[in-house]
C-alpha cells in the first residue's frame, strides 16, 4: 500500500482532461493559427500584390476577432493541411473542407458556413480543363451531385473551443456578416466575371 499515495497523485496527470484545452492555447498565444492553401479563388488566394485575400481569409479574420485574438494565416499544401490540424501544428483549417463522415471520425467541426458545388472547386495553379458532358443515347439524364457543406475542422476533444467557435459563428451569421461575405465573394464575383 506504499504506492497508493503516489498513484493517487498521478491519476490527474493520466486523465484526458489534463491536456490543455485548445481555447486556452489560442488565448495564451493571442492568435488563432489558420491553415489554408491560398490557391483557390474566391475562397483563399494571393492577389497581385501577394496579399492573402478571399472569402475564407475574411471569414477567418472575423472568427479570430470574435474570439478576441488575431488571425495567423499559415499557407501550406494539401498534404500538410489536415495532418497539421490533427497534430496540433495548426488550430483550424479554413480551406473549403467538405463535412464528410470520414473526416468526422478524425476531427470535430464547426457548424457549416456554406455549401458549394463540388465540381466548381479547382486550384488556382491548375490549368483550366475543358468540361465535356457525354450523355448516352438514352432517356437517362446525368445526375447532378448535391452541394457539399463546408465546415472548419479542429482537433477532437476540445469542447470549450468548440463552444467558443460555435458562439463566434452564430454571432457572425446572426448579424448578417456571413451573408455579406457570401454576397461579396460569390454573387458579386460571378456577376463581375459575366461582364
Amino acid at each position: 500500500m506504499r504506492f497508493l499515495p503516489g498513484l493517487i497523485c498521478l491519476l490527474p496527470l493520466l486523465s484526458p482532461l489534463a491536456h490543455a484545452e485548445l481555447i486556452d492555447d489560442v488565448n495564451d498565444r493571442g492568435e488563432l493559427r489558420i491553415a489554408l492553401e491560398a490557391n483557390t479563388p474566391p475562397f483563399n488566394y494571393k492577389d497581385d500584390g501577394d496579399q492573402l485575400t478571399g472569402f475564407e481569409v475574411e471569414l477567418g479574420q472575423l472568427i479570430a476577432s470574435e474570439l478576441d485574438v488575431r488571425a495567423d494565416f499559415i499557407v501550406t499544401d494539401e498534404g500538410d493541411l489536415l495532418q497539421g490540424v490533427e497534430s496540433g501544428k495548426y488550430d483550424v483549417a479554413l480551406n473549403h473542407i467538405a463535412l464528410t463522415p470520414e473526416l468526422k471520425d478524425r476531427f470535430d467541426f464547426s457548424e457549416p458556413y456554406g455549401k458549394v458545388d463540388a465540381q466548381l472547386l479547382a486550384k488556382k495553379d491548375e490549368q483550366p480543363r475543358p468540361m465535356v458532358l457525354v450523355q448516352a443515347l438514352t432517356d437517362a439524364k446525368p445526375k447532378a451531385s448535391p452541394p457539399v457543406e463546408m465546415a472548419i475542422p479542429f482537433q477532437k476533444g476540445n469542447p470549450a473551443f468548440q463552444a467558443s467557435l460555435a458562439s463566434a459563428m452564430q454571432r457572425i451569421k446572426a448579424d448578417g456578416r456571413l451573408a455579406a461575405l457570401t454576397e461579396k465573394w460569390f454573387t458579386a464575383q460571378t456577376t463581375e466575371n459575366l461582364k
